[in-house]
């Protein structure tokens, strides 16, 4: 039996990648898309959802409801919180598109959960890709002489879509 660890920080690896979505890997297991920008631990990952608004159709003679039919699909915004990375790399993209009208460069952003495992090495449980991500958000650590900080305290990335790939068994 393996032992887990009850605590493990930073259990969320993410990659950016410089690429197009058409190169996406489709299988699960096909190497990473485009050039690597920048990759970190964090260890919080939030706003993986996704709306669908349904669009309601009022037919005549039909008195007993609206047809429902699939409408436009809104994705949340992925805060990645509390990380181990190179700020000056995410500091460069979100300069770069906010300051220095670089505004078309997105990125494809592959965030993969570990399994908290003491011994051994962590197994792969998902990997969730996001599709054309754009910094909306940096937020570094506080500056103190008395502790120990994080590298990046939180990034907020907007995206046009994601998928999951679930691990094998």
């Amino acid at each position: 039996m393996v032992e887990r660890d009850v605590f493990q920080p930073f259990r969320y690896a993410v990659d950016l990648y410089v690429a197009e979505p058409s190169e996406l890997p489709p299988t699960p297991g096909a190497s990473p898309p485009g050039e690597l920008l920048c990759r970190g631990a964090f260890s919080e990952v939030s706003g993986l959802e996704a709306t669908m608004s349904p669009r309601r159709i009022t037919e005549g003679g039909r008195n007993w409801g609206e047809i429902q039919r699939a409408g436009t699909t809104t994705f949340g915004a992925v805060t990645l919180r509390r990380g181990l990375t190179s700020c000056a790399d995410l500091w460069k993209w979100f300069d770069a598109v906010t300051r220095q009208a670089d505004y078309g460069l997105r990125l494809i952003g592959r965030i993969t959960v570990h399994d908290a495992v003491l011994a051994g090495t962590p197994r792969t449980l998902l990997t969730v890709w996001l599709l054309n991500a754009l910094p909306t958000r940096f937020k570094g650590p506080d500056l103190s002489a008395t502790a120990s900080q994080v590298a990046v305290e939180e990034v907020q990335l907007a995206h046009e879509g994601m998928f999951f790939e679930q691990a094998e068994a």
